[in-house]
């Protein structure tokens, strides 16, 4: 199984940019197919982003066009850029790997000016 390590989160102004790191450890990395997840507060949580172990994505409507998720199986992980961030991506974001069905402990994004 695979063990997940988020980075990255922080607060951020409406408009702005962050970049979401996701380390992996403990297994193939390259095999696996990744995926970002957020939760708001009082909300479900919803599928961000997901990436196969080819490299092919899918995004939810929200974020299509704003943001990219991308991977590095040579450093063993999993990025998702974010740009033009609005207040409505605020949430604890959380790397998952569909293979073992491992999370990590989630950082938290705030957009607030």
């Amino acid at each position: 199984q695979v063990q997940l390590v988020e980075s990255g989160g922080g607060l951020v102004q409406p408009g702005g940019s962050l970049r979401l790191s996701c380390a992996a450890s403990g297994s193939i990395f390259s095999i696996h197919a990744m995926a970002w997840y957020r939760q708001a507060p009082g909300k479900q949580r919803e599928l961000v982003a997901q990436i196969t172990s080819f490299g092919s994505t899918t995004y939810a409507d929200s974020v299509k066009g704003r943001f990219t998720i991308s991977r590095d199986n040579a450093k063993n992980t999993v990025y998702l850029q974010m740009n033009s961030l609005k207040p409505e991506d605020t949430a604890v974001y959380y790397c998952h790997s569909f293979l073992g069905g491992s999370w990590g402990q989630g950082t938290q994004v705030t957009v607030s000016s």
